[in-house]
């Protein structure tokens, strides 16, 4: 959300690309080969041993937005009886096996002053037995519990900020046992505010000795200013929002796909293991995605390494779309311990390729197809454009895992790689590589 200090809508432009352009193909299969698996990203994370694999949960604002009429609607309010719900759901109904691990609140839990002695405290009708006891419960479900601030003198919906108070709600956020803050950026006096402010929440939370993830919204409101600087910010917090929130509308996860592949270059060596990118939540579930745009937002989020926070009503989901955001093999693609962020390969008027590194040697590609008219389209491309030069070397073994899984099977370097993708949809697949010598090689 923003307000305040206001990050201008960034219009996406054309893309950038990865390659090894002007060397030969031996030098660039080992340059590529010792780039990829080194796992270095050449900037220092925040060391609280927290996001080491992008964050799982469920996040209430695309979904629940501000609602605090508890009285005209009491089951979609903002209040402690729907984080309960959620909580609950998320054990009963398989998420947290899968990997989904956080509950957090977003804006508007708040009342509209602090107490006597200058805390934060949650509205007493909407959570009438505060914070801490809703940690509790959270907790006992093996679950966490995530909470909402803003860097700035209010938050964006006009709440008490933490400006002034950043020790203070640190601690009160501690002594709750809340296990992950979301510090929004609205209302900050200038940018030398909002730059103070991420870092010393960052030093606050450490200081109270309670293992707290820190997701930062810095970077989306300094951009407008001036670039951000990545190294630093990455010092500071375990992932970072770039750009707008995100809508339940296929325009909305477009432009995300379009601005993020534009600003590949300072984004992806930004990300690993303890920090990284964040094109907000996914609405996967909701009533503004086709069922192919849901598989496109899941598979690109995956592709990406993004944090996967859902914001949709798990009382009332259908079960394609859970199955979707339950798949473990587009969740083991996210969650790849290599921690490398992934990147638009490719870019032409109908089609986008889309790929990432895995560990093992592996990657996972998408073919997106951008059309919202006609039919299915066929995309062609050869596997030597694939993984660097890497993904099929000398061979690979090539797994479609979305829409549905199939095994495509064995394709040697120099094979043509032929793919069907509907319109506004995505084909998410996951090369392996294996050597010759080992097994027989089919050219498809």
């Amino acid at each position: 959300m923003m307000g305040g200090l206001r990050a201008d809508e960034l219009r996406p432009e054309r893309s950038r690309t990865f390659a090894f352009g002007g060397l030969s193909p031996g030098l660039a299969l080992v340059l590529a080969l010792v780039l990829v698996q080194a796992g270095v990203s050449g900037v220092t994370a925040l060391d609280n041993g927290l996001a080491l694999t992008p964050t799982m949960g469920w996040l209430h604002w695309e979904r629940f937005t501000c609602n605090v009429d508890c009285m005209e609607d009491p089951e979609n309010c903002i209040s402690e009886q729907l984080f309960m719900q959620m909580a609950e759901l998320m054990v009963s109904e398989g998420w947290k096996d899968v990997g989904y691990e956080y509950v957090c609140i977003d804006d508007c839990w708040l009342a509209p002053q602090r107490d006597k002695d200058g805390r934060l405290q949650a509205d007493p009708k909407r959570f009438p037995r505060g914070i801490r006891h809703l940690a509790n419960y959270v907790h006992s479900k093996g679950l966490k519990l995530g909470i909402y601030q803003d860097v700035g003198t209010l938050t964006c919906a006009g709440y008490p900020g933490s400006f002034g108070y950043y020790d203070i709600d640190a601690e009160t956020f501690a002594d709750w046992g809340v296990d992950l803050l979301k510090f929004d950026g609205c209302y900050a006096k200038d940018l030398k505010s909002l730059v103070e402010g991420y870092k010393y929440m960052s030093y606050a939370l450490n200081k109270t000795g309670r293992s707290i993830l820190y997701s930062c919204e810095w970077p989306l409101y300094m951009r407008p200013y001036q670039q951000p600087n990545y190294t630093e910010i990455r010092q500071y917090c375990n992932h970072w929002r770039n750009y707008g929130d995100i809508f339940d509308s296929w325009s909305s996860v477009k432009n995300i796909l379009a601005w993020t592949a534009f600003h590949q270059k300072s984004l992806v060596p930004a990300a690993g293991p303890g920090g990284w990118n964040d094109p907000d939540m996914l609405v996967i579930g909701n009533f503004g995605l086709s069922w192919d745009q849901q598989i496109t937002q899941m598979a690109l989020w995956a592709i990406m390494a993004a944090p996967l926070f859902m914001s949709n009503d798990l009382r009332n989901i259908s079960p394609q779309s859970k199955a979707l955001l339950q798949n473990k093999d587009v969740i083991a693609i996210n969650q790849d311990p290599l921690g490398k962020q992934g990147y638009r390969l490719r870019k032409d008027e109908v089609f986008e390729v889309w790929q990432r590194p895995l560990s093992n040697l592996a990657w996972a590609v998408a073919v997106l197809n951008q059309r919202e008219i006609g039919g299915p389209g066929t995309y062609t491309i050869s596997t030597t454009d694939l993984g660097e030069g890497l993904g099929c070397a000398p061979a690979c073994l090539i797994t479609q895992i979305l829409p549905v899984k199939k095994e495509l099977g064995l394709y040697e370097w120099t094979s043509q790689l032929k793919v069907r993708v509907n319109p506004t949809g995505t084909v998410l697949l996951k090369l392996q590589t294996f050597q010759q010598d080992k097994f027989p090689v089919i050219s498809p």
